[in-house]
């Protein structure tokens, strides 16, 4: 069964309640946090959820707040990890064919939980194209 790294922050926290309770029966779910709706700083739950996936102990991250942007872009300063903002579900889809994104980040104040869903569902059944997307993913590191 596949590993699946959660991280939120207050505004991310209802979702990543929906969306642990929907993948438990076919994943194995990490749940970095935050525990409630009071307000949190969202790298404090970003950079741990990255780090367990940048060292293989999770095969994926799923990332929440409010705009996606704030825990996306903190978890794309670990060298290892490509993190995507997916706000439907044909970007969830190129993320991983074509970028091999191993986290995904979902901005939670403007899509339905329902939407939601469908784009964590699409992100985690889509495999890597690799290919002529091999050598473009294998330039994004810095070193």
């Amino acid at each position: 069964m596949k590993k699946i790294a959660l991280g939120c922050d207050h505004a991310g926290f209802n979702y990543k309640e929906m969306l642990k309770a929907s993948l438990k029966d076919h994943f194995i779910i990490q749940d970095f946090g935050t525990f409630s709706t009071d307000s949190v700083d969202y790298p404090d739950f970003a950079h741990a959820a990255a780090e367990s996936v940048e060292k293989g102990e999770n095969d994926f991250g799923i990332l929440l707040c409010g705009s996606g942007n704030g825990v996306q872009i903190t978890a794309n300063k670990h060298q290892h990890i490509r993190c995507a903002l997916c706000w439907m579900p044909e970007i969830a889809e190129l993320a991983r064919k074509h970028n091999d994104a191993n986290m995904m980040a979902l901005p939670t104040r403007f899509i339905a939980e329902q939407l939601a869903l469908e784009i964590v569902q699409k992100f985690l059944s889509t495999e890597f194209e690799g290919g002529r997307h091999q050598n473009r993913v294998g330039k994004i590191a810095c070193c």
